[in-house]
């Protein structure tokens, strides 16, 4: 009966999402990439959005990024480590930055990111802070929309869990806007 009850709570998920996407296809014209914790909650519809149209998330196997072992996040057949296509999309779309996080043991590595380093590389293989707010909430069981520090800058973001089938947390979706500096 649990795997039922799981089930159904995975499904009602998919439901209240595409709820949340209709009420984003009216208003996103109306919405401005200024910074605000409604914009980021809209970015993170669109981005959770386009990765659950692709399918379940799962972790299959391992591959690298920026050289660092991490398992390997997909969602439905479509791996998402090192691709790219997504989170270009939602910036592209609404702007700012989005990053798929996949758990590896304690920590929660960038797998697929448009947040860039000082270089201007994709911050890839970078671990979400481990003593930040975000990953207090998404331990917690919640998810975190509010100020946060990445890579040395300030920006307003949301931070939710992705879980699998089973209701596990096996990644984070992250959507941001950087703050006037």
């Amino acid at each position: 009966m649990m795997p039922n009850v799981k089930r159904t709570n995975f499904i009602l998920r998919w439901v209240v999402l595409a709820a949340h996407g209709i009420a984003f296809s009216i208003f996103l014209p109306t919405v401005g990439h200024a910074q605000s914790v409604d914009n980021v909650r809209y970015a993170m519809v669109l981005l959770k959005m386009k990765v659950l149209n692709l399918g379940a998330p799962a972790i299959k196997g391992e591959e690298a990024v920026a050289g660092k072992p991490a398992p390997a996040l997909y969602f439905g057949a479509n791996k998402m480590n090192n691709n790219f296509a997504v989170v270009d999309d939602v910036k592209n779309t609404v702007g700012g930055t989005a990053t798929l996080f996949v758990k590896s043991g304690e920590e929660f590595i960038r797998v697929a990111t448009n947040v860039q380093k000082d270089d201007g590389s994709r911050a890839i293989g970078t671990v979400l802070d481990p003593n930040g707010k975000a990953i207090a909430a998404i331990r917690g069981g919640g998810a975190y929309y509010g100020d946060a520090d990445i890579l040395g800058k300030s920006y307003i973001t949301g931070y939710e869990p992705i879980q699998d089938p089973l209701g596990r947390v096996i990644g984070i979706y992250y959507v941001g806007y950087l703050k006037a500096q």
